[in-house]
């Protein structure tokens, strides 16, 4: 009887099922980190000055999604899968913020939560008020900044607290900025909006700028979510992609840092 003949297993079909297999990985994490930024963490960079001192240019953070509810914001390309916000929960005066700029709903903004629905807000030579009730404000320090555009100036810091208890350090320059936004009228926030500001007063275009081109008020809706942590930091003048520069250029000390 004549033997069967045996055909031997060729590498090509290892060598397929272990593309396919990391082919199959790839697409697991992606499908991963998709959910991951949809819905739980979205990655944020900071491109301004306007919180210095808390946030600074070069800055990079994890949004949390979830603390707000999600609206049709909170999804690429902000599809109208429904109107309003689901899960929702308001944020807390003092929060950092990122959401959609209202005028075209689709720029990323970040600020501070300074008035809730209803509220009554006004700076009165540089102290806000919010229902009739100056803020406390306390000298923490001077030091000379950057103003941008190569320009020095001289800054002075304060610590404002907030009726909830919340503190955190704001920036006023001596020289250059528009120091308009010191002496405001009254703003009385709509129901199912909030009054952003930047700790950077006088450099933050916020909601203290109703025109056409300002912020003004931010619907509930607009939001994205809360600031968390910084996960990385450069220098305003390095770049996160040139890793060679990295022991020179990255802030080590901000981080994971948590953000209020």
């Amino acid at each position: 009887m004549t033997e069967p003949t045996r055909v031997a297993k060729t590498s090509t079909t290892t060598e397929e099922g272990g593309v396919l297999e990391t082919i199959k990985v790839v697409v697991q994490a992606l499908l991963i980190a998709l959910v991951v930024r949809t819905f739980l963490f979205q990655p944020f960079n900071i491109p301004s000055g306007s919180l210095i001192p808390t946030l600074l240019i070069g800055d990079y953070l994890f949004v949390s999604k979830y603390s707000y509810g999600y609206s049709k914001y909170s999804f690429p390309f902000s599809p109208p899968l429904f109107n309003g916000r689901i899960w929702a929960a308001e944020p807390q005066r003092g929060d950092i913020v990122v959401f959609k700029l209202p005028r075209d709903n689709s720029t990323d903004y970040i600020k501070r939560v300074i008035g809730l629905p209803g509220d009554r807000i006004q700076m009165i030579d540089g102290i806000l008020n919010i229902n009739g009730q100056p803020m406390k404000k306390e000298v923490v320090g001077k030091q000379d900044v950057s103003a941008g555009a190569g320009y020095r100036d001289r800054a002075t810091f304060y610590r404002e607290t907030l009726p909830n208890g919340v503190s955190y350090v704001i920036q006023e320059l001596d020289i250059y900025g528009n120091k308009l936004g010191r002496n405001t009228p009254v703003y009385q926030v709509p129901a199912g909006h909030f009054f952003m500001m930047g700790d950077n007063r006088d450099n933050s275009l916020d909601s203290r700028d109703m025109t056409s081109q300002g912020v003004g008020y931010v619907p509930f809706e607009n939001l994205i979510g809360r600031a968390e942590v910084i996960f990385f930091s450069v220098s305003e003048d390095g770049a996160a992609w040139k890793i060679w520069e990295w022991p020179w250029t990255v802030r080590w000390n901000r981080l994971f840092k948590p953000v209020h």
